[in-house]
């Protein structure tokens, strides 16, 4: 039962919806762990090929909730802790979890999206914005600093110049500025939007492998931080090993061929190929 976001299903196309509207979708600790149990549930779910993550009302998600006031940002950003006492970022759990997504995440931001509001999609595969949307980095104009990953991220999806300058100043700005500096694929009027996003969704969920896409997003992703290109050639080759005596690989070709959509029979829950040799996932204390 989600009381801080909305979670649908349909025509393959999971849409996660933050669900404080009154409060311009500012982010709380209830609201951080339904986002995570709802990419769990995203992930077990093989009728789900895509997700979408928009925002309820005029507002994508206004950053954390602060009407702790002063305080807010005392006693860290979760109640979950490492094994040394020390509360973990709370966006920084949902960017992690986002990144290990087994499904493609669209982000269809509809309106503000500031400090976690913003730094959330930065793990998201696309990013689109309405025309109303503005987006800040805000931290240092609040006395704290960058969260949720941004500081791995954005400079990646955007260069360090542009990163710097976002994070710098604070300032909060325009979709036309977003999209300028590389942080949105495209601005679409406000009543376009999620149709642009189920769109991109439905293009997804309607010609690809799930197993593929899945394979596919965390080779891209993980190779961001690989030191050579040798590190891309060896897992790209054990993917297309694993993938190329898949049925899937079979069905692919076979219907290209035969003129006809494919029907895939490899699911996600299943469980994906070993391609990443030697990777393991990071622990934090």
């Amino acid at each position: 039962m989600t009381s801080e976001i909305l979670y649908d299903v349909a025509d393959h196309v999971a849409t996660i919806t933050l669900n404080r509207p009154a409060q311009l979708n500012a982010f709380t600790n209830r609201m951080m762990h339904e986002i995570i149990e709802a990419f769990d549930r995203s992930d077990a779910d093989d009728d789900v090929r895509a997700v979408i993550v928009t925002g309820a009302g005029r507002g994508f998600c206004a950053g954390a909730d602060l009407s702790a006031g002063g305080e807010t940002f005392a006693h860290g950003g979760s109640d979950v802790q490492t094994d040394v006492g020390v509360p973990r970022d709370g966006g920084g759990l949902v960017s992690l979890r986002i990144f290990a997504s087994l499904k493609p995440v669209i982000g269809a931001i509809n309106g503000a999206a500031v400090g976690v509001g913003v730094t959330m999609t930065l793990p998201m595969d696309i990013r689109i914005a309405s025309d109303a949307a503005r987006f800040g980095f805000v931290f240092a104009r609040r006395g704290i600093v960058p969260e949720a990953c941004s500081s791995w991220f954005l400079p990646r999806l955007v260069g360090i110049s542009q990163a710097a300058e976002w994070v710098y100043t604070g300032r909060v700005f325009p979709a036309a500025e977003a999209l300028a500096g590389g942080l949105v694929r495209s601005v679409h009027p406000a009543e376009e939007l999620l149709g642009v996003a189920q769109a991109l969704a439905a293009e997804i969920a309607e010609n690809t492998a799930p197993v593929s896409v899945a394979l596919s997003r965390q080779m891209m992703w993980r190779m961001l931080g690989a030191e050579h290109p040798m590190d891309a050639h060896r897992v790209d080759s054990r993917g297309i090993v694993e993938r190329g005596k898949s049925a899937d690989a079979r069905e692919g070709v076979s219907s290209f061929l035969e003129k006809r959509p494919a029907v895939y029979p490899d699911r996600v829950s299943d469980g994906l190929p070993a391609i990443f040799a030697g990777w393991n996932e990071p622990t934090f204390s």
